[in-house]
């Protein structure tokens, strides 16, 4: 494993766990050579999912992207870089768990608002209006408003 700091493969790990969340390996390794500690992650590679996206090209699943687009829409939020990465993590579960081998961007996006709607408005908002390809003022303002009725009901006003 190459180190993130100085970039030497003279590097041991330290610890090793299993990750029942996400079904992976955590491991602390300590670099050799410049004496820093990281973290690494070990996954299952499991079966491969292509996603169909809206112009009907294909493309291999990659969870990073989904890990960006909760990130931006979270950024300047108090939302923890862990919880983004169980958001994904869960979706990335539901996916696998359907047992498809295509799944279209558009199931993603709607997983990923589903989401982001139960843990941030802001952060629900901000992903919807580049989702949804929002193009007024209005657009936002009916949404904040569906959204404000929406909590209002859950609340009982």
């Amino acid at each position: 494993m190459r180190c993130p700091y100085c970039g030497s493969t003279n590097t041991i790990v330290v610890d090793s766990r299993f990750v029942e969340a996400d079904n992976s390996i955590r491991r602390r390794r300590l670099c050799n050579s410049c004496k820093r500690r990281f973290t690494t992650y070990e996954r299952i590679d499991t079966v491969k999912v292509t996603v169909i996206k809206r112009d009907g090209t294909r493309e291999p699943f990659d969870r990073s992207k989904i890990v960006n687009g909760i990130s931006k829409a979270c950024e300047k939020r108090p939302i923890s870089r862990e919880r983004i990465d169980a958001i994904a993590d869960k979706i990335e579960a539901k996916l696998m768990a359907q047992n498809k081998k295509e799944v279209t961007s558009r199931e993603i996006g709607e997983l990923v608002m589903k989401e982001l709607y139960k843990l941030d408005p802001v952060a629900y908002i901000r992903f919807a209006s580049v989702y949804k390809n929002f193009d007024s003022p209005d657009e936002f303002r009916k949404i904040a408003i569906l959204m404000r009725n929406k909590r209002n009901e859950r609340r009982g006003k």
